[in-house]
């Protein structure tokens, strides 16, 4: 299913991914199986599966961005200030 672009400003989708990660996911793809039937290489394809996995965009986030968000939010310093009024 396509959804078309709110007002002609945000990007493209298709699915879970915008048409741009789809096209990269499909080459890789392409070049994957063939590194598979020819040499019996199982990384070209894992990284691919990892890369679709990783552009999937709920609402504008994609799943990188979100596991970005969380390790800074949990493995930087955090800073409190507590105030009276």
């Amino acid at each position: 299913m396509y959804i078309y672009p709110d007002n002609l400003k945000s990007k493209a989708t298709l699915w879970l991914w915008q048409l741009k990660d789809i096209g990269i996911a499909g080459v890789c793809a392409v070049i994957s199986v063939l590194a598979l039937t020819q040499t019996a290489f199982f990384l070209p394809i894992l990284l691919t599966a990892v890369y679709a996995f990783l552009t999937i965009r709920f609402e504008d986030t994609s799943i990188l961005d979100f596991i970005s968000y969380a390790c800074r939010f949990f493995f930087s310093q955090q800073l409190y200030d507590w105030r009276i009024g």
